[in-house]
């Protein structure tokens, strides 16, 4: 395959801003000059080029008259919002850095600018949970009448907002409403609450349910959950105890957190097997430029997300992550993905299916069709015509 870095963080997610570019998100060639521009392996080139790009195109889209030429202000809006999340995104190792909140605010901003000139704007809300908040924001599909609705939850480190790009417009584009929304460890939550991730993440959506259940334009039948990266655990995890959704979907598949985890963070744990500080080598690990990016924004986001200044603390919550011991719990028909090439949770999706069997459906994308990445990142549009055409067929079914 084609590297847009020599350095395989990078590559992975300048693949991530350009994939955004099929459902409105970003313009492919302003990603491919910036990464022309960024030093691999180099945090701050990474961020300071994404922080120009994303000032710029914000610029553009300020300059322009929104009432006249409304969806070319949307999408530069929405663009902006999309490289601004690409200029945080490995700050997370300082948590005193202060850009994280000024790039995320401004991230937001472009966001909002962009979802109130789509032709149905999208609404935000904030939602009481049980001891936090859960901010949200509904798309309303066109048209009369109850509707089938996808409620979309990013993973580790992703934004609502990216969830649009990467599945939202698809399932508009279906006549279907869309849910986007945030729990603790994610990135508004961390921001505005300091509250890391949490096991039970029933306690996140089921708020969310309850919400969609006041609305006159959601058929509470066709209700269907899906989770991203890790949110393909949490996903699944959260419909165990909640028992309203039509479907799940985990994209992809992950029936233990902990135990991926600690499989990348190997160099950690045998930090640990041989009596070492683990917490003392993870910091070090953060300002040596010798450590892998994968590695260095791995332990600086846990710690980040986890809202903790231990690493060992961070890997230990990660294994309380665990499908073992509920699977009977969920009631529902899983669509599980199965990325041929992820980096991340590569074999993780055939444990679910093992675990779960006939309600469980495996479905595998590889790099043949351009969708082996994490997420099939690159390949979204096949990999929607995957999931969304399995939930139409179940939402028929029922």
């Amino acid at each position: 395959m084609f590297s847009l870095s020599s350095d395989e963080s990078f590559h992975f997610e300048l693949l991530r801003a350009l994939a955004l570019s099929r459902y409105h998100g970003t313009d492919i060639n302003e990603v491919l000059v910036a990464a022309s521009k960024i030093t691999p392996g180099d945090f701050e080139s990474f961020s300071s080029v994404f922080t120009a790009l994303a000032s710029r195109t914000l610029d553009r889209a300020i300059s322009l008259d929104s009432k006249k030429y409304q969806v070319s202000a949307r999408d530069a809006f929405f663009a902006a919002s999309s490289y601004f999340r690409s200029a945080d995104f490995y700050l997370h190792g300082n948590k005193s850095d202060p850009r994280i909140d000024e790039l995320w605010k401004k991230q937001t901003f472009a966001f909002d600018q962009a979802i109130r000139l789509l032709p149905t704007p999208g609404e935000r809300k904030l939602l009481k949970a049980d001891g936090f908040d859960v901010p949200l924001i509904f798309y309303a599909a066109e048209g009369a009448g109850r509707k089938p609705t996808l409620i979309l939850g990013n993973g580790f480190d992703g934004a609502q907002e990216e969830m649009l790009h990467s599945c939202g417009f698809a399932a508009l584009e279906r006549g279907w409403n869309v849910c986007t929304y945030e729990g603790p460890g994610q990135c508004t939550v961390v921001r505005d609450q300091g509250l890391g991730f949490i096991n039970e993440w029933e306690k996140v959506v089921s708020p969310v349910v309850d919400y969609l259940e006041t609305r006159e334009d959601v058929d509470v039948k066709k209700v269907g959950l899906v989770g991203f990266s890790m949110a393909g655990y949490l996903c699944v995890r959260a419909a165990a105890f909640e028992h309203r959704f039509a479907a799940v979907m985990a994209v992809d598949g992950v029936y233990d957190v902990g135990e991926a985890f600690t499989k990348m963070a190997g160099p950690l744990v045998k930090v640990a097997d041989e009596g070492g500080d683990v917490d003392s080598t993870a910091r070090e690990w953060l300002k040596d430029p010798g450590v892998p990016s994968t590695v260095k924004w791995g332990v600086g986001h846990g710690l980040w997300s986890f809202q903790t200044d231990s690493a060992m603390d961070f890997l230990e919550r990660t294994k309380k992550m665990t499908l073992k011991g509920i699977e009977s719990k969920v009631q529902c028909p899983i669509w599980v993905g199965l990325a041929k090439d992820d980096i991340f949770f590569g074999g993780q999706p055939e444990k679910m299916k093992e675990v779960f069997g006939d309600q469980a459906t495996l479905t595998e994308l590889t790099a043949e069709d351009g969708a082996g990445e994490h997420c099939h990142v690159g390949a979204f549009a096949f990999m929607n015509q995957k999931v969304m055409d399995w939930f139409q067929d179940v939402i028929e079914r029922s």
